[in-house]
């Protein structure tokens, strides 16, 4: 009988002294038994060294990329959370690498919650987002659920009306969702539209406290309401969120789009596999971008199942929900 002998790969990082191992290797060393478990390594510590040990290359080469990710980011000042660990580790699972500037956007405030909260970039598709909306007037931002696209979209708004580079927020969408109609719902016109508008307000209130909100809401600072009673209007120096937009027509996109007025900023943020169009092929989301991805100052994001932040579980939804409609489309297809 021949014995294969097995050779064990060796290899170190090295710790900054002003840095606690625990934000390394997580709470009772949680990140580094996940890390064993995935990749089949061996993770110990002495004297300000982690050492990593594997009998396949590719998989220490992996984890000691992890690690080192880890380590930069949170010696920038960034303390990171289970959600981008388990980011950063699908990142290099699928053999990609943080570019230098998504690397330093993780370190890049976009605003603070009223509970104090930093809120920051945790993919790489939210540091584009965020990059996106500082240098272009319009951004189009389209995605799943749980990718952040109007929350960080309501946190740029706000910061924008504190530092004074706009005068208000109006934020506003489709009232026509779930084939209901507002003319048919009972109540005045807020009380209809609230439901439609109620998560809006919810971003908003994680940044500016209640009584602000109803103080700015009274003098106009502030803006929620349904995308119909947009017609008819220019809007100069504000900062517009189009939520939902894949509600929208073709021509309520486009009125949408020609309120814009000076000094103004446009975010449209929508997900175009929750259409609830009696025809989905009128929303107005689906063709936008080959009518105006020429044109200078406008920026197309598509956010994906990796920008998810929600929990872990939401992914594998999406991702089962996205192998399902690729079935059945495939399937109707060849009948």
């Amino acid at each position: 009988m021949i014995f294969q002998e097995v050779i064990c790969i060796k290899d170190y990082l090295n710790i900054p002294e002003e840095i606690e191992l625990i934000e390394i290797f997580g709470t009772y060393n949680n990140r580094v038994k996940y890390l064993k478990n995935k990749f089949n390594v061996q993770i110990s510590y002495s004297e300000n060294k982690i050492i990593i040990n594997s009998e396949r290359e590719k998989s220490l080469v992996k984890v000691k990329n992890i690690l080192k990710e880890i380590i930069d980011i949170t010696s920038n000042g960034h303390l990171i959370d289970w959600t981008e660990f388990q980011y950063i580790v699908s990142l290099y699972e699928s053999e990609n690498d943080l570019t230098k500037s998504q690397k330093a956007n993780y370190n890049q405030v976009v605003n603070t919650t009223v509970s104090g909260l930093r809120v920051q970039a945790k993919t790489h598709g939210q540091s584009d987002y965020i990059q996106s909306m500082k240098k272009n007037d319009i951004v189009f931002c389209i995605g799943p659920a749980g990718t952040g696209k109007t929350y960080l979209a309501v946190a740029m708004a706000v910061e924008f009306l504190k530092t004074g580079r706009v005068q208000r927020i109006i934020l506003t969408r489709p009232a026509v969702e779930a084939g209901e109609k507002l003319g048919f719902l009972p109540g005045t016109l807020y009380e209809k539209v609230d439901p439609y508008l109620r998560p809006l307000y919810d971003s908003l209130m994680d940044f500016i406290n209640a009584d602000k909100v109803a103080e700015y809401k009274e003098k106009g600072i502030i803006e929620v309401v349904p995308l119909a009673y947009m017609r008819g209007r220019t809007l100069n120096n504000a900062f517009i969120i189009l939520d939902e937009a894949q509600n929208s027509t073709y021509y309520q996109m486009k009125m949408f789009l020609t309120r814009i007025g000076f000094n103004s900023r446009a975010v449209i943020t929508g997900d175009i596999t929750q259409i609830d169009l009696e025809n989905k092929k009128d929303s107005g989301l689906l063709i936008v971008q080959n009518i105006l991805k020429k044109i200078k100052g406008i920026s197309f994001i598509e956010l994906t199942q990796n920008d998810v932040v929600r929990n872990p579980l939401v992914k594998e939804i999406i991702k089962a929900y996205d192998y399902y409609e690729r079935i059945k489309g495939e399937k109707n297809g060849k009948n």
